[in-house]
């Protein structure tokens, strides 16, 4: 009841209450005295029906002192009702430029926090729209642009850079992955370093959180690992192995991208090995998923998060804590 009071007063709805309740107080007991037949019960009904302009009709003054009193209700009426919805329709306008300024702040759980925000922050969220797994994912952007950039429902925008006092506001204790890009107006070594102070922000507020970082730099790699990153992409030395393996293979460019982008073709997905595959080989699970799943096993992932074996032998023996990283046009749903 505090919380609501204090919601009346910020609003300014007290002063709206008190003057609603002395209208219909005043009218009903003046109402009450001069028509005949009306209890004061039924007196405050019919002030509470004309002021908010109903107009049941199940009762009506009679008397010339009712009507006077009913004419007096109804101009009131019309006043209070247009007030009380300016009042409402203000505070949804508020909400709503506040969210799209960047000024609000959000308790979701196990959401996605997105920090800074360019071409390549739209093409992530746009390729993490197209998984079901991540279509309806709360996605709250931490940038120091001037509005919300995107009317994706789901993308909720906080305003400034990465600190203590946007990451609360994003509720960085409760999130479940964490990704930094770099900052395109600031030079290469500049903007490297920037990207490591937020990941060691980060990892000092949530260290269950998983910090996926975007480098330039490659010499700054190991930097970035000690301050805690769990993914580390280096985007220059991501386009020169591309090029170079396109000179050495031609159009093997046209696979990556097809697997890596969900707009198309088949993707990578990693998925739990199915309970009745646990302790068999290697190329027993990899027949498995291919016959039963259309789907094609080209990694395995020690524990959550550990060790990534590419192409393990034959006779390698899955475990039960292993993930399955595979090829398949959409996410296996394993059933057993």
């Amino acid at each position: 009841m505090q919380i609501i009071w204090k919601f009346l007063q910020r609003e300014n709805f007290d002063r709206l209450i008190v003057i609603l309740v002395i209208i219909v107080t005043i009218s009903s007991l003046a109402l009450s005295r001069v028509e005949p037949n009306l209890s004061l019960l039924d007196a405050v009904w019919w002030s509470i029906v004309t002021l908010t302009t109903v107009g049941y009709g199940d009762i009506a003054p009679v008397t010339m002192f009712g009507r006077s009193i009913a004419a007096v209700d109804m101009f009131v009426g019309i006043g209070i009702l247009a007030t009380f919805t300016a009042q409402i329709a203000s505070i949804l306008v508020e909400k709503k430029n506040m969210e799209h300024l960047g000024m609000s702040a959000y308790k979701f759980t196990e959401h996605i926090i997105l920090c800074e925000w360019n071409s390549r922050a739209k093409a992530i969220v746009d390729e993490l729209r197209l998984d079901e797994s991540t279509q309806d994912k709360p996605v709250v952007l931490i940038a120091d642009i001037d509005r919300k950039p995107s009317e994706d429902n789901n993308l909720f925008f906080i305003q400034g850079n990465v600190c203590d006092e946007t990451l609360e506001r994003a509720n960085l204790v409760a999130a479940s992955t964490v990704i930094i890009l770099g900052d395109d107006d600031l030079d290469d070594t500049a903007r490297d370093a920037k990207v490591i102070l937020s990941t060691l922000t980060v990892e000092s507020i949530n260290t269950h959180a998983y910090i996926i970082v975007e480098l330039v730099n490659e010499s700054h790699f190991q930097t970035c690992k000690r301050a805690k990153a769990d993914e580390i992409i280096v985007g220059s030395e991501l386009s020169s192995m591309l090029i170079s393996q396109a000179v050495l293979n031609h159009g093997i460019t046209k696979v990556v991208s097809d697997l890596l982008t969900a707009h198309r073709g088949n993707q990578l997905y990693k998925i739990p090995i199915p309970q009745s595959q646990i302790g068999k080989t290697f190329m027993d699970v990899f027949i498995y998923l291919k016959q039963h799943y259309q789907s094609i096993v080209v990694a395995i992932e020690k524990e959550p998060e550990g060790e990534v074996i590419s192409n393990p032998a034959a006779d390698y023996p899955l475990q039960k804590n292993d993930d399955l990283i595979v090829i398949a046009k959409k996410r296996p749903k394993i059933r057993d």
